[in-house]
């Protein structure tokens, strides 16, 4: 397995990426939260995970805080696809895979409904979206027009789950799995705070997405 952490120079901006290499036919883009980066447990099993499955991972590293909320959603989408695109070029001009998963957390989710899945570039990928936020309308409109193979993980207790009748219509798109959390906050944390059962729904989700690559 090789590692490597790169810098790329784009828009007058330095980008920096960790590219895990396995020598393997797929990759798999993966785009960190505002506050939860890739060494928290979704991001180092869901790594893991790929890696076990035959896929190259790649962490796309940029730091944000939350006054970027206090933007426009779309502000904030081309802010996040102008980092990341370059990391997107670069790799997959250099390597000739075959397959194709983006994954992201919470923040991470933006620039893969409000960028990726709007384009026919990728339209065979799958997307992985943890915690997306289903409280901004374009958003939820960006999922509901898609027609990207899809798999969401969100809990039950995340301030983006209880908007009324958008899970029920999400949920209704057949190129759309959707993994509710009993629970779960937006970390994926059980509350009231139980390790025992954090660890043991994180295994469930890891094994569901596991699932869901290999469909």
């Amino acid at each position: 397995m090789k590692v490597n952490q790169k810098t790329i120079n784009s828009n007058e901006k330095e980008i920096t990426y960790t590219h895990i290499e396995n020598g393997s036919p797929a990759i798999c883009f993966m785009f960190s939260g505002a506050g939860y980066t890739y060494e928290k447990p979704l991001f180092y099993y869901s790594t893991m995970m790929m890696l076990q499955n035959q896929y190259d991972v790649v962490h796309i590293h940029y730091a944000y805080d939350q006054d970027i909320f206090k933007h426009p959603l779309v502000d904030i989408t081309k802010v996040i696809v102008n980092d990341m695109n370059p990391v997107i070029t670069e790799v997959l001009q250099n390597h000739e895979y075959q397959g194709t998963v983006f994954l992201g957390k919470s923040l991470g989710t933006i620039p893969i409904i409000n960028g990726i899945m709007k384009s026919e570039r990728f339209m065979n990928a799958k997307m992985i979206l943890l915690t997306p936020l289903l409280k901004f309308d374009s958003i939820f409109e960006g999922l509901l027009s898609s027609n990207h193979s899809a798999h969401i993980v969100i809990g039950e207790k995340d301030h983006h789950y209880y908007v009324p009748g958008k899970i029920e219509r999400i949920e209704s798109k057949t190129n759309i799995s959707m993994d509710k959390i009993l629970h779960a906050n937006h970390s994926l944390d059980i509350e009231p705070l139980n390790t025992s059962r954090s660890i043991t729904m994180l295994e469930g989700v890891m094994n569901r997405m596991e699932g869901f690559l290999k469909k």
